[in-house]
């Protein structure tokens, strides 16, 4: 009985995140709730699950929370600006440098774990340049996604907080053996840049030996010209320049240059708290965002704003994590999981429970297309854990293959907002984008976890 109700719950879950019919919140707080009544638990026991399954993510929530509110005031005082002007330049008019630029701005600009703030600082600059050497939008798409994916390896970057909740640890912890694969990973997309990169400019060439002539294009160019010089168009445009005003004016009120030094200073050494572990990250964090604040925005009222600005993003994270303490503290400590891994162990072949976490890393890019991230996260790696554990796979290992196997294709999965928003910027197709991307990003994972495997993390 626990077993069906265990997998029930599962099943409407991942249903419900697939289908988007109700928010992640909602479906992992009332879902599970309603399976352990069902199952015939008390409320005193529902309770106990309760309890249990929020204190194992109590530290994770904090970390989230107050890392998203200080990477948001380093984004907001400018200090990466300079360091994403500085590669726009050096790269101008290269294809190869182009495409190798995309994947070092894409990298530090996926610093703060954000996705939505990572297509906002990469694609405007970099998409008028990519036109202008008539290289393909998709191909900066590639190499953003696949960056972004390496680099959200990070432990506030939503897939390792996820497996450190499943697994009750310390999410700085289960990061440090990640970050030899993220090195890896940033020197094979390196690789992959400089080879897609003689490609595109391979292509280039062919298209311009074999170009049209340019006059029909001129003509519409002037047809184009024409209509949105006419009052419609003249006023939307005026509307547009109006507001890309105003959000730059805004932007700029926010930026500190004179400080740009001390808040380098003051995010090396947040860093290197947290690789030393000197501090828990959450306490880290929290210390940092103070310091952060203080230094650069000094009166209270605009302190205020400062986290009021970021503490939307804080808050849906913590709440989706919250939540998901309360799904895996009512299907562990009900049994319901452990039940569900023994079910499972009966039935498989005995030769693949060991491997089981390995072959479902294998295929964690495709799953990417059918599952969402907490589909992923909360509902199968719970499970495979379990299973596993069971053959004597350490419990980390289990998660290293998933995260490694799927984090690449983050942002090839159209349960991805933030691309969804990216593309929208580029006016891009989302079938094209998977299409252009899916293979190289898989063969990318997959290398990434053979690599992984010989360094024996998994």
């Amino acid at each position: 009985m626990l077993t069906l109700i265990g997998l029930a719950i599962i099943v409407v879950i991942v249903a419900l995140l697939l289908t988007e019919k109700v928010s992640p919140v909602i479906s992992m707080v009332l879902v599970p709730l309603a399976g352990a009544l069902v199952a015939g638990f008390s409320t005193e026991e529902i309770n106990g699950f309760y309890r249990h399954g929020i204190s194992s993510v109590v530290q994770v929530v904090t970390m989230f929370i107050f890392a998203i509110l200080f990477f948001g005031v380093m984004s907001d005082v400018g200090l990466f600006d300079p360091v994403i002007r500085t590669m726009v330049r050096v790269t101008r008019g290269n294809v190869i440098a182009v495409a190798v630029g995309t994947v070092l701005i894409s990298a530090v600009a996926q610093l703060d774990g954000a996705g939505a703030s990572t297509f906002l600082l990469v694609v405007p600059p970099l998409l008028p340049l990519y036109q202008r050497l008539k290289m393909s939008p998709y191909l900066l798409f590639l190499l953003l996604a696949a960056s972004a994916g390496v680099v959200n390896m990070l432990p506030w970057g939503g897939p390792v907080g996820r497996v450190a909740t499943v697994l009750e640890m310390d999410a700085v912890v289960l990061w440090r053996e990640l970050i030899v694969v993220q090195a890896i990973g940033l020197v094979l997309l390196l690789a992959m840049a400089v080879f897609l990169g003689l490609r595109e400019q391979r292509r280039i060439r062919a298209q311009a030996l074999h170009a049209e002539p340019a006059e029909p294009v001129a003509a519409t160019s002037v047809s184009q010209l024409a209509a949105a010089l006419q009052p419609h168009g003249a006023t939307e445009l005026a509307i547009q320049q109006a507001t890309a005003r105003a959000a730059d004016e805004a932007r700029a009120q926010l930026l500190r240059p004179r400080l740009r030094w001390v808040n380098a200073l003051v995010f090396v050494l947040t860093l290197a708290v947290l690789v030393m572990g000197l501090f828990p990250p959450g306490y880290t964090f929290m210390i940092a965002l103070c310091v952060a604040l203080v230094i650069n925005y000094p009166k209270p009222k605009m302190q205020i704003e400062r986290i009021n600005a970021h503490a939307g993003g804080a808050i849906m994270m913590a709440s989706i994590i919250l939540a998901a303490g309360t799904f895996l503290g009512i299907l562990k400590e009900s049994g319901m999981l452990n039940s569900i891994a023994l079910a499972l162990v009966d039935v498989l072949p005995a030769m693949l429970l060991p491997y089981l976490h390995l072959v479902i890393g294998a295929i964690g890019i495709p799953l990417e297309l059918v599952l969402s991230t907490d589909a992923y996260y909360f509902a199968l790696f719970p499970v495979v854990e379990q299973i596993t554990s069971q053959a004597g796979v350490p419990a980390a290992s289990a998660g290293y293959a998933m995260i490694i196997g799927s984090i690449v294709g983050t942002f090839v999965s159209p349960f991805s907002p933030a691309l969804w928003m990216g593309l929208g910027l580029a006016k891009l197709s989302m079938g094209q984008h998977i299409r252009y991307s899916f293979f190289w990003i898989w063969g990318l994972s997959l290398s990434l976890l053979t690599a992984t495997w010989f360094l024996g993390i998994i």
